[in-house]
Order: structure tokens, then C-alpha cells, then sequence
């Protein structure tokens, strides 16, 4: 487990013992990539992918916690 997924291991553990709130936790992996292949067969401009690929990835991840439901 890298440096990374330590802080973010210990901002869960941290929420889950201050909130009442279900903490539920999603996979990120690998959106950034299949929102950008996503942008590129929809032919859309370079300057359009930067615009737009965080909410795209940002979609995808909505759309695979959606799914697991």
C-alpha cells in the first residue's frame, strides 16, 4: 500500500468514526483513461477533452456506483 492510499485509508477512518453517515467507498481507478478514449471515439477537439474530461471521469464514477446499487 502506497503513501497515497495510506492518507486516504486514514481521511475514511476518520469520517467513519466523526460522522453518522454511511462512508461508502468507490473504486477512481483508471476513469481519467476510459474518459479520455471515450472523448477521442466521439471525436471530440484536444481542447474540448481538457474541458470536460474531469466531469467526465467524474460521471463515470457516479454511473459505477450507480450500477453496483
Amino acid at each position: 500500500v502506497g503513501k497515497r492510499a495510506e492518507i486516504t485509508q486514514a481521511l475514511i477512518n476518520f469520517l467513519e468514526n466523526n460522522l453518522e453517515l454511511p462512508i461508502i467507498i468507490q473504486d477512481e481507478r483508471l476513469t481519467t483513461s476510459q474518459a479520455k478514449n471515450i472523448l477521442l471515439e466521439a471525436d471530440v477537439s484536444r481542447e474540448g477533452r481538457k474541458k470536460v474530461i474531469d466531469k467526465m471521469a467524474a460521471a463515470l464514477i457516479l454511473q459505477s456506483y450507480l450500477d453496483q446499487q
